[in-house]
C-alpha cells in the first residue's frame, strides 16, 4: 500500500499523542489497510460506471473517517441520498451502504437503461430507482471480488439486497446500532465525461470494519514466508556465508555438506517458458462488456406513435383507429432498454409476430431474424 502519512499523523507520532480524530479506534496499521479497501471502492465505482457510460470515468477516493451515524449523515448533504443496503455473505452478514444524491442516483439510472445519463426526469420513478440499485449492486459484487482476495479468499457476496430514497430525516444509517454507534466511511467524487461529479460515500459499522482489517493483516502476514523448492539442491549456494555474514551470523554457522562429501550436481533451474497468448481472441472475448453479458435488457419494437389530447384518450371506444406517425410499409423501430438500436419489419413466425433486422445504426447493414 502506497498511502502516505497526512501530516497531522506524523505530528501525533512525534508528540506521541493519539491519532488524529477522523480515524479515532483505528490503529495507524488499521487505517492504512482500511485505506486499501476504499481503494478498491472507488476502482470498482470507476471500472463498472466506465463500462456503464462507455465514457471516461475518473473516481476520486482516498478520504477515510471514523464518524457517529449523524455526522455520517451531516456529511451526505442537504440532497435527498439514494441509500444501497446490502450485507457481506460469507463474513457475518455484516451490514454495508452506498450512499449517493439524488441526482448521480438518477444519472446513473438513465447510464443503466442506455442514456445519457444528462435528460433525467423531476420525479424518481420505481424504474429509475431500480436501475440505480442495479447500478450500485454492480459496484459492490465488483469490489467484493477484489476483497475476497485481500481476505484470504473468503466466497463474498453482497445479500439482502434492497434502496430507497432517504426522505424523511429520521432515517438511520444502520437501524441495528445505536444511535451514537461509529461507523468507518470512505468518500469517492465520481466524474463522468459529460456530467457533473457527483459524490459516493460507502460505510460499515467500527466494529465490523475492524475485524476485517485484523483478517486482511493476518492473511497478508501469511503470505510473506516462501516454501522451499523440493527441486532445489541442498548444497549451499555460493552467496550463503556472504547472507550469514549480514545477519550477524559466522561463515562458520552455514550449512555445510555432511562427512566432507562432496555435493551432488546442481540442479539446472530455470525460469518457465510458455507461448506468448494472442491478443486477439473469439470476437467480444476479453472486451469489458463480457462482465455484464448475462444481464437481461428489455428490448421492444415501435410500430409507430403519436400524440393525442387527454380528451381524446377518454373518447376512445371498441374500435376506435389510432393513426400512428408511421406510412404503412415503413420499417419499425427496435429498441434495448428504450434505446433506438436497429430497424426492421415485422413478421410472422408461426403464430407469433417477429421483426427481420434490416438496419443495425451505426453499423453496416444487415438482414436477420429477432
Amino acid at each position: 500500500m502506497d498511502n502516505l502519512l497526512s501530516q497531522d499523523e506524523i505530528n501525533s507520532l512525534l508528540g506521541g499523542g493519539d491519532a488524529p480524530s477522523g480515524s479515532a479506534g483505528l490503529s495507524m496499521e488499521d487505517t492504512q489497510i482500511l485505506n486499501e479497501v476504499a481503494s478498491i471502492f472507488s476502482n470498482a465505482e470507476n471500472n463498472v460506471f466506465s463500462m456503464l457510460a462507455g465514457k471516461e470515468v475518473n473516481s476520486k477516493g482516498g478520504e477515510t473517517e471514523v464518524l457517529s451515524q449523524a455526522e455520517f449523515k451531516a456529511k451526505l448533504g442537504a440532497e435527498t441520498p439514494f441509500v444501497f443496503r446490502a450485507t457481506f455473505d460469507g463474513f457475518d452478514d455484516v451490514p454495508l451502504i452506498f450512499a449517493v444524491g439524488r441526482r448521480g442516483a438518477l444519472a446513473l439510472a438513465d447510464l443503466m437503461m442506455g442514456g445519457e445519463g444528462k435528460d433525467v426526469p423531476e420525479e424518481a420513478s420505481e424504474l429509475y430507482l431500480n436501475a440505480a440499485q442495479e447500478g450500485l449492486s454492480q459496484v459492490v459484487g465488483s469490489a467484493f471480488t477484489s476483497l475476497s482476495g485481500l481476505m484470504g479468499g473468503r466466497r463474498l457476496m453482497p445479500e439482502n439486497t434492497k434502496s430507497a430514497l432517504e426522505e424523511e430525516d429520521d432515517w438511520a444509517v444502520f437501524p441495528a446500532l445505536d444511535a451514537e454507534a461509529r461507523v468507518w466511511a470512505s468518500f469517492s467524487e465520481v466524474e463522468i465525461e459529460g456530467l457533473e461529479p457527483f459524490a459516493i460515500w460507502a460505510a460499515i459499522p467500527l466494529d465490523s470494519v475492524k475485524t476485517m482489517a485484523e483478517l486482511i493483516r493476518q492473511n497478508m502476514g501469511g503470505g510473506e514466508k516462501q516454501p522451499e523448492s523440493p527441486s532445489l539442491s541442498s548444497s549451499p549456494s555460493p552467496q550463503a556465508p556472504r547472507a550469514a555474514q549480514a545477519a550477524g551470523a559466522s561463515p562458520a554457522s552455514a550449512p555445510s555438506t555432511r562427512g566432507g562429501q562432496r555435493p551432488g550436481p546442481v540442479t539446472d533451474v530455470r525460469p518457465a517458458e510458455f507461448t506468448p497468448l494472442s491478443a486477439k481472441g473469439p470476437a467480444g472475448s476479453g472486451s469489458k462488456i463480457d462482465l455484464i453479458a448475462d444481464i437481461p435488457v428489455r428490448v421492444t419494437v415501435e410500430l409507430g406513435k403519436t400524440r393525442k389530447n387527454i380528451s381524446e384518450i377518454l373518447g376512445m371506444t371498441t374500435g376506435s383507429v389510432i393513426e400512428l406517425d408511421k406510412m404503412a410499409g415503413e420499417p419499425v423501430d427496435v429498441l434495448v432498454n428504450g434505446k433506438l438500436i436497429a430497424k426492421g419489419e415485422v413478421v410472422v413466425i408461426d403464430e407469433n409476430f417477429g421483426v427481420r433486422v434490416t438496419e443495425v445504426l451505426g453499423a453496416a447493414p444487415k438482414a436477420y431474424a429477432v
